[in-house]
């Protein structure tokens, strides 16, 4: 029994002997050989014990959450960002109706407008602002508007009363008196040349005149008359309340 015991460490011994031989003889094969044994055992550790997903996963596995995590992270509602509406930057801008009730309020200081500050555009606001023009010699289109109101506002004209006080009973007399109706389609007519027209509120044959052109180029009937037609179709070309 010694004696197999003998023989069988002698042969460990000169295999052990072989191998080191053999490491001695070719180091570099040697090392090779170790570090493709140490990867081999390496790559089927983590394919038998660490994947666990699908394939193919990193060999050496990083810290995964359990599925009891994974399923308090789902059901963890989401944190909803609400972009408050930006504000909106003030552009220091009028509406049209509050430079009409300036205008209207600046106007009536001055004597020419005696109607409501209603902020509308209206024929007597239109007249106001006409007569304003006249008195203060304001060139150009008339419109009610910022500038409008600068000139207004700096200008020192009054309105001068230009309405005859009209006995009673002398209708005559009630004829010749200036007329806002008549000064306000004459004013339409030479505005948009249809004459030498001079704005004076009282009908005269330039005014019958400039009245038949207009009905020719419209195709009303030729009567040279102020009538409700005459002024509908002027306001309309004009763009302008003219009653």
């Amino acid at each position: 029994m010694r004696n197999k015991e003998r023989r069988s460490s002698r042969k460990r011994d000169s295999r052990a002997a072989g191998v080191a031989a053999l490491v001695g003889e070719y180091p570099r094969e040697a090392i090779a050989l170790f570090m493709g044994a140490v990867a081999t055992t390496i790559i089927f550790f983590n394919a038998l014990f660490l994947q666990h997903g699908p394939h193919p996963a990193p060999i050496f596995t990083t810290h995964r959450p359990t599925k009891l995590a994974s399923h308090a992270a789902a059901k963890q509602p989401r944190s909803v960002e609400t972009e408050a509406p930006a504000a909106s930057a003030p552009t220091g801008r009028r509406s049209r109706n509050q430079v009409i009730g300036d205008i209207q309020r600046a106007l009536a200081q001055r004597g020419f407008y005696d109607g409501a500050i209603d902020g509308l555009l209206g024929a007597k606001t239109d007249s106001a602002l006409r007569d304003f023009a006249q008195v203060a010699g304001v060139k150009g289109e008339i419109e009610a508007d910022e500038e409008m109101l600068r000139e207004i506002s700096a200008s020192k004209a009054k309105a001068t009363n230009t309405t005859q006080s009209v006995p009673r009973g002398d209708p005559i007399a009630k004829l010749l008196a200036p007329s806002k109706r008549v000064l306000a389609i004459q004013r339409a007519l030479a505005d948009f040349g249809y004459g030498q027209i001079k704005p004076t509120g009282v009908f005269s044959p330039e005014t019958a005149q400039a009245i038949e052109k207009f009905e020719r180029d419209r195709r009303l009937p030729i009567t040279g008359k102020i009538s409700d037609q005459v002024v509908r179709e002027l306001a309309a070309v004009t763009g302008r309340p003219l009653e």
